[in-house]
């Protein structure tokens, strides 16, 4: 890292915990408003994120949309050790790391590593959770492991969205936003009551936008947007010791294809250049050609209904019962080489639905707090992918054409039961621990077939069917808080958490071996919250040190077919070793007045591997450790800062601002050749900074606000995301981040 820009981000961080403090002190106490407090639910209970003993930050309803907020990917830089950002080819998947460990790949027989949840119904897949933020009361990022009251999948965290419930009094918003691209955002949402006991909401948005990548043969757009949502929320309250809560939402994606751009020469299995990518690579324009044989689309459509009664059978103990079912079908094309040449497209057709059920049980009386629940989950996804590569092959096969498909079926059950106890041992010293039980089952059936259009002979279909696997895992959780003061928290915390295992859905052969193991994690974690100055200082700090074991690593080789002697991609899941990951994150806060604010968030992470075998490194002794993994800048910084302007015949504008800083990090797994230490330089992005601006001006009533907005304001071009199938014609792809963008967005509040 350039020394200036460490000193950089290490001053940022003494300023974060000295300089805001200094600026508080030398204001008149009168003269500051407090921060925000939000309520959570981390823990399954409500307390204050100010004294929860773990890592994690709370956006309100009202501070996202201040910030101007649109999607969930809108938090990338507000969330220390946080990469959050759209996933590979994919208009509709998130690809989600926390503090170094995640899951990128939306292929439907991967599991996800940070656990989302949408008002406490489980998201199983990546597709389908690229949100846009409807109506929300608040979202919560858990860091770290949270494998005793969260369980399976979410070894790296959680994101939580929670929807606002509807009450007795009646409340409507809208807003209607138009932005560069043609980009045009409408969103209403009304709730009140029916009589003195129930209540409905409804909320509904349009949100469209041109592609910020076009072709520069054809015109066609890329990379675009064009979704349309509602939710409704019904919520009873019979008496006074019964909450009733059903929801029904439905979503509709409807966009282009998500494409790269190629990074490098394309070679066929004839050792024939289909393309040829000069290097060094000019910078990126944002224009691509694609595949004239593929359709200009994914779609998505996403609906699921959900009940939550909640029973109070006195005042200290409550039974929750949680049942929801979803489905997802999705259509993707992929280009993934990004050029007009058919080298690798593909179909990926998914039919996905679930079912789960949870019972929560919780107790709080005088010194003991207690959660326990039993949880259920059956998940079915059917899947059909082609994959075409016509350009492959070359003149010593015919240049034959060249088609495999793959129809699989996927089953999993997965059972839980856990607990957790927090006992105040006195006023101020605090002593938590859970234990979660999960016993998990995956029946998957495949059948593979490849089609060569000039050598029939080597037609073939090959059938997979293994033996149902099963997974089980205990995790644990220990933890202690103090608070010294009512406004400093200190607490340590060990946690585990575990990724379930499974079995690939894109190996291509009956002799490669498709099933991996679970992974597992052990984190350890110390930190101290401090809010101080009448509520108008905070201060966050934590450090933690996690062992991650047995972790799945998708690695791409070459292979000879046993059957039909041809040129075999093999895209395998190994679990390859173990990462040490250290690290460390601050968040700071001050209303210096009434007026000015600023805040800071500072993350810092070491990931190495301790292991990673793969013997087709012979050089360096079957080892690839000295790689650097994927998704795990060293630095993540953001400086933000606010300023209030009263207006003399009332109301107000606010001016707001943010830098956001991310240090050099891979951006896929397979970052040197094979039985190389030679870094691919397409599958990394160097170090940036990207500044984010707005201006709103909100009416004496409150009502009403029109807010200029912009992003990127630098037109920084930077690579979020990158695919690795060399395997496949040399495929090494770079996805990029949004250019320069602004919107004007008018809202109205009731």
């Amino acid at each position: 890292m350039n020394r200036y820009v460490k000193t950089a981000l290490l001053a940022g961080a003494a300023w974060s915990a000295l300089s805001t403090f200094a600026m508080a002190q030398d204001a008149a106490p009168q003269e500051a408003a407090g921060l925000d407090d939000v309520i959570i639910t981390a823990r399954r209970t409500e307390e204050s994120v100010q004294t929860t003993p773990l890592s994690v930050t709370a956006f309100s309803g009202e501070a996202l949309e201040r910030q101007g907020a649109q999607q969930v990917t809108d938090l990338q830089g507000a969330v220390p050790n946080l990469n959050i950002v759209q996933g590979r080819g994919s208009s509709n998947a998130t690809n989600i790391y926390i503090r170094g460990i995640g899951q990128p790949d939306a292929l439907q027989t991967f599991d996800p590593a940070v656990g989302v949840y949408v008002d406490d119904v489980y998201y199983s897949r990546i597709r389908g959770t690229q949100f846009d933020l409807l109506d929300l009361e608040r979202i919560e990022v858990l860091r770290g492991p949270q494998g005793t009251l969260y369980g399976k999948n979410t070894i790296g965290g959680a994101l939580k969205l929670v929807s606002r419930r509807p009450g007795q009094e009646f409340r409507a918003r809208g807003s209607v936003a138009y932005g560069d691209y043609d980009m045009i955002d409408i969103q209403a949402a009304v709730s009140g009551p029916l009589s003195d006991t129930m209540a409905f909401g409804l909320s509904a948005l349009h949100s469209e936008r041109g592609g910020y990548v076009t072709n520069p043969t054809t015109g066609e757009e890329y990379n675009d947007k064009n979704t349309n949502a509602v939710r409704g929320t019904f919520a009873w309250d019979p008496a006074a010791n019964l909450r009733i809560d059903i929801t029904g939402d439905y979503s509709h994606d409807d966009a282009g294809l998500t494409v790269g751009q190629a990074t490098n020469s394309l070679i066929g299995f004839s050792g024939q250049t289909i393309v040829a990518v000069p290097l060094p690579l000019a910078e990126y324009n944002f224009q691509t050609e694609v595949d004239p044989d593929l359709p200009n689309e994914t779609r998505l459509e996403s609906r699921g209904v959900s009940a939550s009664i909640a029973y109070d059978f006195s005042d200290s103990l409550t039974l929750k019962s949680i049942t929801a079912y979803r489905r997802l079908n999705t259509d993707d094309y992929i280009d993934f080489d990004a050029t007009a040449e058919e080298v690798s497209s593909a179909l990926v057709a998914v039919d996905q639905d679930q079912v789960s059920q949870e019972f929560q049980l919780t107790y709080e009386s005088g010194p003991l707090t207690a959660v326990g629940g039993l949880y259920y989950l059956k998940e079915t996804i059917d899947s059909h992918q082609e994959a075409y590569a016509d350009d492959l092959l070359g003149p010593l096969f015919l240049n034959s054409g060249f088609l495999r498909t793959v129809d699989d079926t996927l089953e999993t059950t997965s059972q839980a039961a856990y607990g957790n106890l927090t006992y105040a041992l006195t006023d101020a010293f605090r002593i938590s621990g859970g234990v979660r039980f999960t016993e998990e089952e995956k029946d998957y059936d495949r059948t593979t077939s490849t089609f060569y259009s000039l050598l029939p002979g080597f037609n073939a279909t090959y059938p997979f069917a293994p033996p149902v696997a099963k997974f089980d895992d205990t995790s644990v959780m220990v933890s202690a808080d103090y608070q010294p003061t009512e406004d400093i928290l200190m607490y340590a915390r060990y946690s585990q958490g575990f990724k379930s295992g499974g079995y690939n859905g894109r190996a291509n052969s009956p002799t490669e071996s498709t099933a991996y193991q679970p992974e597992t994690a052990d984190s350890y974690e110390i930190g101290v919250k401090t809010t101080t100055w009448d509520n108008r200082f905070r201060f966050n700090i934590a450090a933690f040190q996690t062992r991650y074991e047995n972790f799945q690593a998708r690695v791409s080789g070459l292979d000879v077919d046993p059957i039909t002697n041809l040129p075999l991609a093999v895209l395998s899941v190994i679990n390859a070793g173990a990462l040490d990951i250290f690290g460390f994150e601050i968040e700071s806060a001050v209303a210096v007045t009434d007026a000015f604010s600023v805040d800071a968030q500072i993350g810092y992470l070491d990931a190495t591997y301790d292991e990673f075998a793969d013997a087709r490194f012979t050089s360096t002794g079957g080892s690839r450790a000295f790689q650097e993994p994927a998704f795990s800048p060293t630095w993540t910084a953001r400086y933000g800062a606010q300023y209030v302007i009263e207006m003399p015949g009332g109301g107000d504008i606010t001016l707001g601002g943010a830098a956001k800083y991310r240090s050099r990090m891979a951006l896929t797994v397979d970052n040197t050749p094979t039985n190389s230490t030679v870094e691919l330089p397409g599958m990394f992005q160097d170090a940036y900074w990207l500044y984010d601006a707005r201006a709103v001006f909100n009416d004496a009533s409150g009502r009403y606000s029109i807010g200029v907005y912009g992003q990127n304001l630098s037109d920084e071009v930077y690579k979020t995301d990158a695919q690795e199938f060399s395997s496949v014609g040399s495929i090494r792809t770079a996805y990029y981040g949004a250019p320069q963008t602004w919107m004007i967005k008018l809202s109205a509040r009731y």
